[in-house]
């Protein structure tokens, strides 16, 4: 039997125990208060761990206002915990078992069993499953119940005849994570049917009209993942023909790679990227989007780090897009949001301590006059410049009493329009010299910050309010060459993501290659046991009369 077919058989039971059930759960109301008594943080009943005993013991603290659970909201709840499937979660965190099997349990036991289970789904659906916080120290994206009252809310839903209706409200309700579940449903649909993507034999670099068994391969492979739409086979199969040239390019493009038609070693390892781990790639950016696509501001800057794309939204309007190049593996840019706080025409750089230590200090022990070389200035905290050629590079340790500058100019590593949001990273969004990466697929070459491939048109984007910065002022204020910043009159939040998997334009499902090696840990949080983690900000209730 698959999984689908199990969970709808278990969903068939749970409805059956259900209408056995009185049309309340019968139970005394001191066996819940014997079941809850105690101070620990959690009880146990049934063999499970009650994560939300805080909120169970402040819900039922006070019997004749204590909520009940009636036979129809039962029904509810099992259907919308088995549709958390679709979410890319596991029922079995939600008790789905238990749920089906409430009959063999003590009245009391069936209550606070029903009621754990829609905690743990609306917190789940609300947040996510895992802690992001836990996963990346620089995290900083709201994790908060904001004015809503947990324990509020679930007495209400208990009560209501609306409890799918506020499950659902607790989604991020955008496309973004729509098309992603569309695409996870498409995917397992084809798992279910037992589809195979199979794969590609290792080799020299194939490119049009040569002839190769390999090719062969690549038929079937683009056959059975949808990119070759034409599944005749041709007069000769080993033939790196048109047809199929066009249904590789096409593959690129979604992938992310190079589109230049050739099957080389990177284009052969994501052919060979197997059905499963595309599913489980779906999953983990859907808890992603859980994390962060919710209360989202009317305007917002957002990069994509493992997609080297940004968008700028304004209301839902893309006011401007364009392709990134973000840090190296090594130096990754980090993830969190901010505000954007102004616009620097034509910057000076101030050399961040991490290129510092590891890029610069090396290179000034070799060549005292090296900082002339890049015509970077040393300048002491007073702002007085210091001769660097005085200063015995080899004998300096750690310590560093001055900082480098670059004054605006052609060779500036910020280019002519950097976008400014004081972080404790020193990463911020900016121009470069170094154009031509732009044209390569994937772009990490950095040191943290994130350049940007318009830069000029952004500028006249975010500015736009101002009648007196159109793009033939900032132009002309450009090519004066003189440093000036341009202080925003209202927030644009800026939004540093970090997605593997996401819509394309077309609603279409497009991967990226983890170049960051983020997702592992992601997933392997989403398969473990619950574990429910409260908002920072968040004061655990107390029961009433305790």
């Amino acid at each position: 039997m698959s999984f689908h077919a199990h969970r709808r058989a278990l969903y068939v039971l749970g409805l059956f125990i259900t209408i056995s059930l009185s049309p309340r759960l019968s139970y005394a109301a001191n066996d819940i208060a014997t079941a809850l008594a105690g101070d620990a943080p959690q009880v146990h009943i049934a063999g499970e761990t009650l994560w939300s005993t805080p909120f169970l013991r402040e819900l039922y603290a006070a019997p004749d206002s204590a909520p009940r659970w009636s036979r129809k909201q039962l029904e509810v709840l099992r259907a919308a915990i088995a549709e958390s499937f679709s979410d890319g979660l596991n029922p079995h965190d939600f008790l789905d078992e238990k749920l089906n099997a409430l009959d063999e349990l003590p009245g009391a036991a069936r209550e606070l069993i029903a009621t754990e289970a829609l905690a743990r789904l609306a917190f789940t659906l609300r947040f996510g499953k895992c802690n992001p916080e836990a996963l990346d120290p620089d995290w900083n994206y709201s994790r908060s119940f904001g004015k809503t009252d947990p324990t509020a809310w679930l007495r209400e839903s208990i009560a209501s005849d609306k409890l799918a209706e506020r499950l659902a409200a607790l989604r991020p309700a955008d496309n973004y994570y729509l098309a992603l579940k569309r695409a996870l449903a498409d995917f397992r649909a084809r798992q279910e049917r037992g589809e195979k993507w199979p794969s590609v034999s290792s080799g020299p670099t194939l490119k049009p009209d040569m002839r190769d068994a390999r090719i062969i391969e690549v038929r079937a492979r683009l056959a059975a993942s949808g990119e070759l739409t034409d599944t005749t086979t041709p007069a000769d199969a080993s033939m790196y023909d048109a047809a199929l040239v066009e249904a590789v390019r096409g593959f690129q493009r979604r992938q992310g790679l190079d589109v230049d038609g050739a099957i080389g070693r990177g284009t052969v390892a994501v052919m060979n990227v197997s059905l499963a781990e595309r599913i489980a790639q779906l999953r983990l950016n859907l808890e992603r989007v859980r994390w962060v696509f919710r209360d989202l501001e009317p305007e917002a800057l957002s990069v994509n780090i493992a997609a080297f794309e940004a968008v700028y939204l304004d209301h839902g309007e893309v006011r401007w897009s364009g392709r990134v190049i973000v840090g190296k593996p090594f130096r990754k840019t980090p993830i969190f949001k901010d505000h954007l706080s102004y616009v620097e025409l034509n910057p000076s750089w101030t050399v961040p301590p991490t290129i510092l230590k590891e890029d610069i200090l090396p290179k000034l022990r070799k060549d005292p006059g090296f900082l002339a070389t890049k015509k970077l200035k040393l300048i002491d905290f007073d702002g007085k410049a210091v001769d660097a050629t005085a200063i015995d590079w080899r004998k300096r340790g750690a310590s560093f009493p001055w900082f480098l500058r670059q004054e605006a100019g052609p060779e500036n590593p910020l280019g002519r329009v950097a976008f400014m949001f004081p972080n404790v990273h020193s990463v911020y969004l900016h121009d470069t010299p170094t154009r031509g990466l732009f044209a390569l697929a994937e772009r990490a070459f950095s040191s943290g910050c994130i350049r940007i491939e318009d830069p000029l048109k952004l500028a006249e984007e975010v500015l736009r309010d101002d009648p007196r910065w159109n793009r033939a002022a900032i132009d002309k204020a450009v090519a004066k060459g003189n440093n000036q910043r341009i202080n925003l009159p209202r927030k644009i939040s800026i939004m540093l993501l970090y997605l593997t998997a996401f819509p394309a334009a077309d609603g279409a499902v497009e991967f990226r290659r983890d170049v960051y090696g983020r997702d592992a840990a992601v997933l392997n949080a989403l398969d473990a046991p619950l574990r429910w983690t409260p908002p920072k900000d968040f004061r655990m209730p107390h029961a009433r009369g305790a």
